[in-house]
């Protein structure tokens, strides 16, 4: 693979812009390389095809090395460029000086100079401004580490340290305290402790904070780190031998617990006003809860450190193969000046990352690991997810068995005329609305499995953006597989269901093929619930999390992935209708003889309306939650949308009941104004899309499918299957097809242009993250401080 798409692949995608743009680099040079061969004269006659090396002067056996041009060679004429630091507005800049400006194609190797160091510039200011940020949370997590351990000796001990009786045991706390040292240094490796300038974050032992004596920060805007590092580390021992104390419990009288886990109690505390930062407990349940909070912390700290780390080594990677592409090019030697500027930058020469993963790593693995390295780092750094041979041959296999089910499926239907016989209709009514349930979802699960192979090949960032943990998301096929399994069940009951003919004594069907459909919905729900780890457990968990969010709407926290569900199954509601068909199909005993009487049962009716407007119900109670908290008036916006939806949803079901001019007239009113409203809100909220002065007209300025056609093609398209409820208020008759055939056509439309959605709402959030910058997600802290609570105010 070339260079620049393996530096394309290795970005973190939220980071694109801050990359250096090596393909614009490279365009640069070809523009140089391009006049330099319109300009070269003919150098060999027409006819002679051997290389001009051969025609030069034997220059022996023995090679004369000539001593290479230093970077600081006095003889500075005879270099071509000569870098130089500078600093504007309170920023310091890197600048090139190109001395071969009166030679041919001087002007071209001045652009690329010119956009070579814009470039570098705004890498290595990206580079320090997160390195900053990064050293500001970690002296955040010190002083959480200061809490925790403090936390932990009052639930140890919860009558205190007794300095005058306890000697015995301070002098075994000593020795812990040592050995644990010891241990930890020997795990480092000689040359990292050789290298070792300084520290931002030291181990956390059970004694006395040192954060606050060390002048890091200070120490690092100076050049002398090796010894400043050396007086940083002097404290702790000096600590560590005079007074070898735990860690001081004052700082509990400072801190207190936050209440972050958004409940249904959170919720109803936020609306009394009752203070979410709790009294500090000391018992076991709540240590456990403050040590699996910052546990999470330092897992997301310490994946931001990486991919710090690979930030840095991919850009200064480029820089040098960019820069012995212009020395191949122009046969200039350039690359070693400008690339001893890169090391000696901050980009190049700063070790705060490295040394910040290091001090993560060794408390990490102490206080949350055990000291089990293996175990901790395992935490830290696990291992990617391998595509398995299985699994693409069990979702081929399911493929295959799925559509040679349904060629077997036709070819039942015409050679034995099923669609001639009297029972024809009866099937219509009864069974075929039962196996719709399965087409639906099925439908939808392939839907998505597109979507994340979309978003994958064009690098969308969906696992973030959804707040999978790492690893656990799946693929696009392993959701093909769950959809093509469930297909070649559903097919296959079918298949067993499809005799029409009743047993002429009892005038009964067989009870067996009957219940086959709830059969198969149990075994449906027994695995989505099955708690152990086998068949994608974090998933479906994940699934019925978001589940119980969006139905105990609004009392749960608002989260992109909660909304985005109940978004789903606002396209899923002839699938939850179905669900009330099965309770009543099978709970009034209608399955014995094949009839259906739940269509003139007024409860059954009435919760027909209720079960429609859930999924619409929970989306406006989600809206109306972000508006409280958020202070948006979007989100009003969008919570009036899915009143008007509601409204037209309701109307248009009673039309349905109660036949009449009047409620159609309405109906479509109604319908109309929720499609109109809800169309534009996809297109321009959702998607981003209708910007007039974009660069890219009426849509946007960033796209990340290049063919502008897609866009609008999706547009259109998404204004015609947002308006095919027409069907169900004027039944156009343009084929001879049974009025449930027709409901669940209308109902398969409604997903596809879901999942067309689907694609474009979360491109266009991760193009909003990608402006941002924003690659990480916030974690809650355990402790409050009392000085943070006075920052706020």
């Amino acid at each position: 693979m070339k260079f620049g798409k393996e530096f394309a692949s290795q970005m973190v995608p939220e980071w694109q812009e801050a990359y250096m743009d090596y393909n614009y680099l490279k365009t640069r040079l070809k523009d140089i390389q391009s006049f330099k061969r319109r300009a070269r004269p003919p150098a060999t006659p027409r006819g002679l095809n051997r290389k001009l090396t051969l025609y030069r002067a034997f220059s022996g056996l023995t090679l004369r090395h000539k001593r290479p041009i230093s970077p600081s060679s006095p003889d500075i004429e005879d270099q071509p460029i000569l870098v130089t630091s500078v600093n504007r507005d309170g920023f310091q800049r890197f600048e090139t000086t190109f001395f071969m400006q009166a030679d041919d194609g001087g002007e071209y190797e001045l652009m690329y100079f010119r956009r070579l160091d814009d470039e570098f510039n705004k890498v290595d200011k990206f580079y320090k401004s997160k390195v900053k940020e990064v050293t500001k949370e970690a002296e955040i997590l010190n002083k959480q580490m200061d809490a925790l351990i403090a936390f932990r000796i009052k639930v140890e001990n919860p009558q205190g340290w007794q300095w005058q009786d306890g000697s015995g045991d301070l002098t075994r706390l000593a020795s812990d305290v040592a050995a644990s040292t010891a241990a930890l240094a020997a795990s480092i490796p000689a040359g990292a402790r050789a290298s070792r300038r300084f520290d931002h974050m030291e181990i956390i032992e059970e004694g006395p904070s040192i954060h606050d004596e060390s002048n890091e920060d200070q120490e690092d805007k100076e050049s002398n780190d090796m010894k400043e590092s050396v007086q940083v580390q002097k404290p702790v021992v000096n600590n560590l031998k005079g007074r070898p104390k735990p860690a001081s419990l004052q700082i509990l009288n400072r801190v207190k617990m936050n209440n972050t886990l958004a409940t249904p109690r959170s919720t109803i505390k936020g609306v009394l006003n009752v203070p979410m930062q709790t009294e500090l407990k000391f018992n076991r349940g709540n240590l456990k809860k403050v040590e699996n909070k910052l546990e999470r912390a330092f897992v997301e700290f310490y994946q931001k450190l990486r991919l710090l780390k690979s930030y840095s080594f991919l850009n200064e990677l480029a820089f040098s193969k960019i820069m012995k592409k212009y020395d191949k090019i122009t046969s200039r030697n350039a690359a070693k000046s400008y690339m001893k500027m890169v090391d000696n930058s901050y980009l190049g020469s700063s070790e705060k990352v490295t040394k910040l993963m290091e001090r993560v790593e060794a408390v990490f693995i102490k206080h949350f690991a055990n000291s089990n390295r293996s175990k901790g780092m395992n935490v830290l750094r696990p291992t990617a997810k391998k595509q398995r041979h299985r699994t693409t041959f069990s979702t081929g296999f399911f493929a295959g068995c799925t559509f040679a089910l349904i060629l077997a499926l036709i070819w039942i239907i015409r050679a034995r005329n099923i669609m001639g016989q009297e029972g024809r209709i009866q099937y219509m009514e009864t069974m075929f609305p039962l196996y719709s349930l399965f087409g639906f979802v099925v439908l939808h699960m392939v839907m998505y499995a597109a979507n994340v192979y979309l978003w994958r090949r064009y690098r969308v960032n969906y696992a973030f953006i959804f707040g999978f943990k790492q690893g656990t998301e799946l693929g696009y096929r392993e959701v093909l597989l769950v959809s093509f399994g469930l297909a070649t069940s559903a097919i296959a009951s079918v298949l067993s269901n499809l005799d029409m003919e009743m047993d002429h004594k009892t005038m009964d069907y067989k009870p067996f093929t009957e219940v086959i459909p709830l059969i198969l919905v149990v075994l449906v729900f027994i695995m989505l619930f099955l708690p152990f780890n086998i068949l994608y457990r974090s998933s479906r968990f994940f699934f019925l999390t978001c589940l119980f969010h969006c139905i105990c709407a609004p009392l749960y926290k608002v989260t992109l992935p909660d909304f985005f569900l109940a978004d789903q199954l606002t396209s899923q509601v002839q699938a939850l209708r179905t669900l009330e068909s099965y309770i009543c199909y099978y709970g009034r005993g209608d399955f014995i003889q094949r009839e259906t009487s739940c269509k003139t049962n007024d409860v059954f009716n009435t919760f027909g309306f209720i079960i429609a407007v859930i999924p619409y119900w929970s989306r406006l109670l989600q809206c109306l939650r972000r508006l409280l908290e958020e202070q948006d008036p979007v989100q009003g916006y969008n919570g009036l949308k899915y009143f008007v939806t509601i409204v037209a949803l309701c109307l248009r079901t009673a039309y349905n009941l109660n036949r009449g001019l009047g409620w159609e007239v309405v109906a479509i009113i109604f319908s109309v104004a929720a499609a109109i409203i809800g169309t534009y809100w996809d297109l321009v909220h959702d998607w981003g899309l209708l910007q007039r002065h974009s660069k890219n007209r009426w849509l946007r300025d960033k796209l990340l499918i290049p063919r502008k056609s897609v866009y609008f093609g999706a547009m259109v398209l998404n204004v015609l299957l947002r308006f095919a409820w027409l069907e169900t208020l004027f039944n156009f008759k343009l084929f001879d097809l049974h009025a449930q055939t027709w409901i669940t056509i209308v109902a398969s439309l409604e997903i596809i242009r879901r999942g067309m959605w689907n694609f474009f709402r979360i491109e266009n959030e991760h193009l909003n993250n990608v402006g941002k910058y924003r690659a990480f997600k916030s974690v809650p802290l355990p402790f409050n401080y009392d000085e943070d609570e006075d920052k706020d105010d």
